[in-house]
């Protein structure tokens, strides 16, 4: 892969003053470059919890459903 390939794209979020002050104070001792850079990755942890627990809100993933119908199928229930 190219370094064109590899680029990534971004945008600007504007946030209160007084909030990127606490995540500066939250900052501390992490190791974290950037306001940017730790407020990136507590997205990312967020966004990632959320769609594990949509996840796991689902009743059966799609090759369990697809046995249960297979299953119907077999014994007669479902064409």
């Amino acid at each position: 892969m190219s370094e064109e390939e590899h680029k990534v794209e971004y945008t600007t979020v504007s946030i209160p003053k007084t909030l990127a002050d606490k995540i500066k104070d939250r900052m501390k001792g992490t190791g974290f470059p950037s306001v940017s850079s730790y407020v990136t990755y507590v997205l990312r942890q967020v966004i990632s919890s959320i769609e594990e627990e949509n996840k796991s809100k689902e009743a059966f993933t799609k090759e369990e459903e697809e046995k249960v119908k297979q299953r119907l199928r077999d014994l007669g229930y479902i064409d």
